[in-house]
């Protein structure tokens, strides 16, 4: 490699900036990367000497030749973007003539309860216990691994998550079917931070400035990491020799371990659990919102997928009156009324339903409705012969 292939200078830029930011190291490590391979893919140019038409070639290479993912393209895009505008304090330009890779709507891989407690069943240990608060609390595996001791809270029933995705705190319930196991985990923790204190180590990376601003911090109990390596590492950053987190890599080889044992045919990786995890509370009832806030989205929509996952619309809400008192929701009606039917003028009503009617009201009824009536003539009071015929299909008609 040249030296104009690996300047110190451009690559010692990018980190300082990353750093500044307070950028994790993995972005750190990526974005290092890309700066690199962008200078190699043009011959060894420079940055500063290239611009919009070297960085659309590029990034048309990563789709059309490389045939590279979606979102392995557009982590490409933001690096050269941070590179540009950050460290060389340059505008691109017009990036109009990228092509860019099509990125599929795919659903995530969800298990059943059934699944679940096979693959768990296959699992032994701390990376047992990993998984359990994977799925249990819905965190992310980085999540998982960087937490400390003093993130749990026995008291509250709650899990703190520190500087989540976008450096954000939130907080996550806590298992009360892990309190057991997580104060053992936590003991254990104590017997190895108090043999590594008198082997003259004992520290731990502290964010930001804090080791500098409380130098004792970082040999504190409560700052350890609850999972920690088994053994010591230098730090990439300060140089320093002291114990890590376990590496993410560890748990999710045994997981894949476990699923292969369990024989199970699904794509299942320690991020389906968090899938499941969400997928699992929606199916119980519980409000989107709240799963949200529990996942840390920034945008519902991100929680919406694990609906479409359910196939939830319409007929799998629960309406609220599902919560109502069952005295609030009784419905008493009147039964219901028989219909009325109406007579041919020469059929006879049921015996329990035929009215008795009077001359003396029949004639009153018949002067009132003379005009209505062209068919009833004078004189009002019929014949004898046919008087009771004619009353009978007059009280009919007009009962």
């Amino acid at each position: 490699m040249t030296k104009k292939e690996e300047s110190p200078r451009l690559l010692d830029q990018v980190r300082n900036e990353i750093r500044l930011r307070h950028y994790s190291i993995r972005t750190e490590h990526t974005y290092v990367d890309w700066t690199r391979r962008f200078v190699r893919f043009h011959d060894l140019r420079h940055p500063r000497d290239m611009g919009a038409p070297e960085i659309v070639s590029f990034l048309t290479h990563l789709a059309t030749q490389a045939n590279v993912a979606a979102s392995t393209q557009n982590q490409a895009f933001n690096a050269l973007i941070f590179l540009y505008k950050h460290v060389l304090k340059r505008d691109i330009g017009d990036l109009s003539g990228i092509v860019r890779a099509k990125r599929p709507v795919r659903e995530p891989t969800v298990m059943s309860t059934d699944e679940v407690e096979r693959v768990l069943t296959h699992l032994h240990g701390v990376h047992k216990l990993m998984a359990l608060l994977m799925y249990g609390s819905g965190m992310r595996i980085i999540e998982v691994i960087r937490l400390r001791v003093k993130d749990i809270e026995f008291d509250l029933q709650c899990i703190t998550v520190r500087d989540g995705k976008g450096e954000k705190d939130r907080q996550v319930p806590l298992p009360s079917k892990l309190t057991d196991a997580l104060r053992t985990q936590i003991a254990r923790v104590k017997t190895l931070h108090d043999q590594d204190l008198k082997d003259g180590f004992g520290t731990v990376y502290l964010p930001y400035a804090l080791a500098r601003k409380y130098p004792n911090t970082n040999k504190a109990f409560h700052w350890q990491y609850l999972f920690p390596s088994p053994k010591l590492s230098d730090d990439p950053r300060s140089g320093r020799r002291q114990r890590h987190h376990v590496y993410e890599s560890v748990l999710q080889e045994s997981i894949r371990r476990a699923v292969r044992e369990t024989g199970i045919s699904k794509d299942i990786h320690s991020h389906t659990f968090r899938h499941s995890f969400a997928t699992h509370l929606l199916a119980a009832g519980s409000d989107i919102r709240t799963v949200q806030e529990l996942l840390g989205h920034n945008d519902v929509k991100t929680t919406m997928i694990y609906t479409h996952v359910l196939k939830a619309g319409a007929c799998a809400v629960r309406s609220p009156s599902e919560r109502l008192n069952p005295a609030a929701t009784t419905v008493v009606l009147a039964p219901p009324e028989q219909p009325s039917k109406e007579l041919s003028n020469n059929q006879q009503p049921p015996a329990s339903e035929q009215r008795t009617c009077n001359p003396a009201s029949h004639v009153i009824h018949t002067e009132i409705n003379r005009e209505a009536l062209p068919d009833v003539a004078a004189p009002m009071t019929p014949p004898a012969s046919q008087s009771p015929n004619w009353l009978a299909r007059l009280c009919q008609r007009f009962p």
